[in-house]
C-alpha cells in the first residue's frame, strides 16, 4: 500500500537521510585516523627516551681512562771488582734519590774459588726509578736486568668505592644511634656500627698499601765480585781496570778539593786583602817609631 506524501515533506525528509550519512561517514573517518595514529605525547616520550640513551651511550662511550696506576718492580745483577766499595756506593746513590734501602743480605765466600755477593733491597720514588738504575749501573757490568709493572687502578678505584659506601654506612647508623630509644636498639646498632668501622679500618689499611706500592718502586739488586777471593792471582785485566778506577777517582777527588779551595779563597779575598793591610800598615808604624827613636 502506498502513501503519497506531500513534496514539502519528501523534501525534508530527503535531506535529513543526507545529513545523518555525512555524520556517520564523518565519525569513521574520525575513529580510523585516531585509532591508527599513535599519541602525540606518546611519541614524544619514546623519542626523549631515544634520545637520552643515546646520549647516555655516547657519554660512556667518551670516558677516558685515567692514568695507569702501575706497581713497578725491578731486578739487577751486577758484576763489581768490590761489594763492599759497591755497597758504600749503592747507600750514596739511594740517598741521592730520596730512596731507602729496606733490606741487605751479604754473602763472604767460605769455599774455595766462591765470590763474594750481596743482595739488597732498595726502594725509591717510581719517578725516579730509570734514573736510579742508570746510576747503579755505573758500579760494574750489567749482567741481567728486569723490569716488571702491574696496573692495579681498577682495585684502586673498586676499594675507594668500597670505602666510600661503608663511610656513608656509617654516617647512617650514627644518625640512626642517635635516635635510638631503648638500650637493646642502641647495643645492636652499636655493634653493627663497630663492625662497620673495622672494615673501614681494613679496607683503609689496603687502600693505603696499593697507593705507596704505587708511589715507590721496588729494586733488588745482586753484587757480585769479579774474581773469587781465593784465587792465587786476580787477572792483569782487571788489576789495570781497578788501578785506573782508583787513580781517576783519586784524581777526581783531588780536583774538586782544589776547585773547593779556590772557592773559599775567593770569597773571602776582601777579608784577606783587610788584614793584609792592617799587618802592613802596622809594621810600617813600628818601623817609622824605630827609626825616630
Amino acid at each position: 500500500m502506498a502513501f503519497d506524501l506531500p513534496l514539502p515533506r519528501k523534501s525534508a525528509l530527503l535531506v535529513s537521510a543526507l545529513l545523518g550519512g555525512f555524520v556517520v561517514t564523518s565519525c569513521a573517518a574520525q575513529n580510523f585516523s585516531t585509532k591508527s595514529l599513535p599519541p602525540i605525547a606518546s611519541q614524544d616520550q619514546a623519542a626523549s627516551t631515544l634520545n637520552n640513551n643515546v646520549v647516555a651511550q655516547a657519554e660512556a662511550a667518551s670516558v677516558i681512562r685515567a692514568r695507569p696506576q702501575l706497581i713497578k718492580k725491578a731486578t739487577m745483577t751486577i758484576v763489581v771488582n768490590s761489594v763492599e766499595n759497591s755497597i758504600d756506593a749503592v747507600s750514596q746513590i739511594i740517598a741521592k734519590q730520596q730512596g731507602d734501602l729496606i733490606g741487605l743480605n751479604e754473602r763472604q765466600p767460605t769455599k774455595q774459588n766462591s765470590r763474594h755477593t750481596a743482595s739488597i733491597q732498595l726502594r725509591v720514588p717510581q719517578n725516579l726509578l730509570e734514573s736510579t738504575l742508570e746510576e747503579l749501573a755505573k758500579l760494574g757490568t750489567i749482567e741481567s736486568r728486569n723490569i716488571t709493572a702491574e696496573d692495579v687502578g681498577d682495585r684502586l678505584v673498586d676499594i675507594q668505592a668500597r670505602l666510600t659506601n661503608l663511610r656513608k654506612t656509617e654516617a647512617n647508623l650514627q644518625k640512626i644511634m642517635d635516635r635510638a630509644g631503648s638500650v637493646r636498639d642502641v647495643l645492636s646498632v652499636a655493634q653493627e656500627l663497630s663492625r662497620v668501622r673495622e672494615s673501614i679500618e681494613q679496607i683503609d689499611a689496603q687502600l693505603k698499601s696499593l697507593q705507596n706500592q704505587v708511589a715507590y718502586s721496588t729494586i733488588t739488586l745482586n753484587l757480585e765480585a769479579a774474581v773469587s777471593s781465593n784465587s792465587p792471582q786476580r787477572a792483569l785485566g782487571s788489576q789495570i781496570q781497578e788501578t785506573w778506577n782508583n787513580s781517576t777517582q783519586s784524581l777526581g777527588s783531588l780536583t774538586v778539593g782544589l776547585l773547593k779551595l779556590g772557592i773559599w779563597l775567593i770569597v773571602y779575598t776582601p777579608y784577606l786583602l783587610i788584614l793584609a793591610a792592617g799587618v802592613y800598615g802596622f809594621l810600617r808604624w813600628r818601623r817609622t817609631h824605630e827609626l825616630r827613636s
